[in-house]
């Protein structure tokens, strides 16, 4: 019976952190940083955007992987996925060399590697990260 608690304790453990491992460990994170700083939130950057980039470490990994599941950007407005977008890229390709860079990369791969860069650069993340 020693055993059974610690046991059940590593058990629950490897559950409840298996899916923030799994987002991280599904994307290029470096790829990601790259794309989200210089395409995803460069709109949040010009006066009417903002004026300011939103850092990874604005919110926790369990608040960015609900955000990014409920793909809602613009206060509903639009998908988050639509800037991620072959699309998207293509559209914003002549003035940001980022853009075309990633021109031919899978939109589900990009979007991973967003994934992996906020989980890895959130306020709980491995490598809390600003938007410098």
């Amino acid at each position: 019976m020693k055993l059974h608690k610690p046991l059940v304790s590593a058990v629950m453990l490897c559950v409840l952190g298996a899916p923030f491992a799994a987002i991280a460990a599904d994307g290029d994170w470096k790829r990601g940083r790259v794309y989200y700083r210089l395409v995803w939130t460069v709109c949040h950057t010009t006066p009417d955007g903002g004026g300011k980039a939103i850092a990874p470490t604005s919110k926790t990994k369990a608040e960015w992987a609900a955000y990014l599941q409920a793909d809602k950007h613009n206060k509903g407005k639009d998908s988050l996925k639509y800037y991620v977008s072959k699309e998207y890229r293509v559209k914003v390709k002549a003035t940001n060399k980022a853009a075309e860079k990633y021109a031919d990369v899978p939109d589900a791969d990009l979007m991973n590697d967003i994934k992996a860069f906020v989980i890895k650069g959130a306020k709980d993340g491995d490598s809390p990260a600003g938007c410098s």
